[in-house]
């Protein structure tokens, strides 16, 4: 039987060579005791012959049988010392197995729906608009961040009873992508669908000949509508022009309901691509439909800049620690990581070993189609193979389109994120690895469309089942996973109305059909006006809280991105975020602009 390989500090790989029985069990014992800590398997490449795959681990008495186990190779090892694996191995089984979930979708997904026309008493823009009054913004960040300031920034100017000029898009970040907004998005179907609520213009009107200059401002994060009246709306009665400068998560998380249904109108009908992102995302979506009924889409976000900023390690030894180190070092504001505390709280995004382990232990087979979303992944290929063996059928933009295809894509960032955006929505099931803008505004919207099959890890509690799993059998593994899951797979009620980010959780914006059986079971019926399930009552939004239990007061940063989360626990704030929810970034730009998706 093949030994597994071992790696060295400078990355060399040798062989253990094949030894006689009682030999082999004398050298266990003696690597079971000098590494009683290490508890980490690794995934190994497939036997070309069997559809099981074999993964590494050590100490385990029965499970395994005689089965046959391939050459395997010591990938990804977690933060120990030592970096050698016994060579005791346990396989995945090729088949789905048992799941508690109906893994494709919810039962419960078609008693709710998206509701987000306004109330009687929503003024047309006709009625709200005021004369002289323009409202311009400069979004921030990757095409997703960007979005949820448009998203605002509409509500922005409907507060203010303003005009809004069509917004700016980030030309100059670390994404350096030139794209304007009509680029990406159909501006003239913006500027018409949003017409009975906000008067949009593309540009500002000429005075005497001449455009009136902006004036230039910011507002905190999380501003608040008496804050737009307080800050910006004096400014904008005297210079009758300001331009909202880094305009990302400048409104208030809560807002009245129809404030809250503006922004799902504009979120999820009003900002539409492109005619040209649009044929070419919804010919990904055939492509992938053709090979299979279902499709799952990953969005993966493994970049360097991510994990250095982290604080985690990822068994990479001093190679991994000196690059991911080095780029740590120009954030100046953050500490000393602790990576055995940042992965015990859960801000460690899953390796694609893990993802790729967490769905075959919730049932998805290894037949499953995999579409992938990423940028560049540490470790390129070497990081990938343990997940492409887990799911050979995998996927990704560049490998289901040619490049003549990509060629009017492929040199815009935003305009590539938004073909991945397209495929992900579109999928029977999305997962992420991360809990970043893309992966929240997906969320909300799949939400919002249908309560599709959306999953996140519990990163904080799979923790410790990755840790052990060397020390449990597949069956215990896979039973844990999916313990740890409940509350995590796109649920409709998974989420308490009101808490969290309003794009991931537009609880405002979802009704339930109070006619079906399924409802009188529902574990938030007492939240209806009156607690009665009236015939009045049918069809009701899920309510928000009173105004008087603000949902920012709920919320826990173990919770939270792990970006997001170390950022508010580092204090990396601006100074004048203080009074708002915790759910901000950085100001230092680099720092923002790479974590910004």
């Amino acid at each position: 039987m093949a030994m597994p390989r071992r790696r060295h500090h400078h990355d060399h790989r040798w062989q253990i060579p094949a030894v006689s029985a009682s030999t082999a069990a004398l050298v266990s014992l003696v690597l079971v005791s000098s590494v009683a800590s290490f508890s980490y398997y690794s995934l190994s490449l497939p036997d070309p012959n069997r559809t099981d795959v074999t993964v590494n681990r050590r100490n385990i008495s029965g499970g395994g049988g005689d089965r046959h186990r391939p050459p395997r190779l010591l990938k990804n090892a977690p933060e120990f010392k030592n970096e050698v694996v016994a060579a005791e191995s346990f396989s995945v089984p090729s088949g789905g197995g048992n799941s508690v979930h109906n893994l494709w979708g919810s039962k419960m997904a078609k008693n709710f729906y998206g509701c987000s026309d306004s109330s009687n008493k929503f003024l047309t823009a006709e009625k709200n608009t005021r004369a002289k009054r323009y409202l311009m913004i400069a979004t921030s960040g990757g095409l997703n961040q960007q979005r949820t300031g448009i998203t605002d920034a509409v509500v922005a100017a409907r507060i203010l009873n303003a005009t809004l000029v069509v917004p700016k898009l980030d030309q100059k970040s670390f994404w350096k992508d030139a794209s304007d907004f009509s680029q990406i998005f159909d501006a003239d179907w913006f500027i018409s669908f949003l017409s009975k609520d906000v008067k949009i213009v593309k540009e500002l009107p000429k005075v005497g000949g001449k455009v009136v200059g902006p004036h230039t401002m910011r507002v905190p994060r999380k501003c608040s509508p008496r804050c737009y009246q307080n800050r910006v709306l004096p400014v904008l009665l005297k210079k009758h022009v300001v331009r909202l400068t880094k305009f990302d998560y400048r409104l208030a998380n809560k807002l009245e309901t129809d404030l809250q249904k503006l922004r799902c109108r504009v979120n999820y009908h009003a900002l539409k691509f492109t005619t040209p992102i649009l044929e070419m995302g919804e010919k990904l979506i055939r492509r992938m439909r053709s090979k299979s009924r279902h499709f799952i889409a990953l969005h993966l976000r493994f970049e360097p800049d991510m994990l250095a900023f982290s604080g985690c390690y990822y068994g990479g030894g001093d190679k991994e620690r000196k690059e991911l180190g080095a780029i740590r070092k120009r954030w100046k504001t953050l500490h000393t990581s602790n990576p055995d505390k940042e992965r015990r709280h859960g801000k460690c995004p899953l390796t694609p070993e893990e993802v790729g382990l967490m769905l075959r232990a919730l049932g998805f087979g290894s037949d499953v189609h995999l579409y992938v979303a990423s940028g560049e992944v540490y470790g390129g290929e070497e990081t990938l193979a343990p997940l492409k063996a887990l799911f050979p059928n995998f996927y990704s933009k560049e490998t289901l389109a040619s490049k003549e295809e990509l060629a009017p894509f492929s040199s815009f960032s935003s305009r590539m994120a938004a073909l991945d955006f397209m495929v992900c929505d579109g999928s029977d099931v999305f997962v992420t690895n991360n809990n970043g803008n893309m992966a929240r505004m997906l969320a909300g919207r799949r939400r919002y469309f249908g309560h599709k099959r959306t999953i996140r890890p519990n990163a904080k509690k799979l923790y410790s089942v990755f840790l052990d799993r060397a020390n449990m059998t597949w069956e215990t593994f896979s039973s844990k996973v999916r313990t740890y899951q409940r509350g995590f797979m796109g649920e409709p009620n998974e989420v308490r109305p009101g808490r969290g980010e309003f794009h991931e959780n537009p609880s405002a914006c979802i009704c339930e059909r109070m006619d079906t059986k399924v409802v009188q079971d529902s574990i938030y019926r007492g939240r209806f006006v009156g607690g009665e399930n009236t015939k009045e009552n049918e069809n009701r939004v899920i309510s928000e809280p009173p105004d008087d239990q603000s949902a920012d007061d709920e919320l826990d940063l173990t919770d939270m991105d792990y970006v997001e989360a170390e950022l508010a626990e580092k204090g990396l704030s601006n100074g004048t975020e203080s009074e708002y929810d915790p759910f901000i970034k950085s100001e230092e730009p680099e720092l923002e602009e790479i974590l910004s998706d």
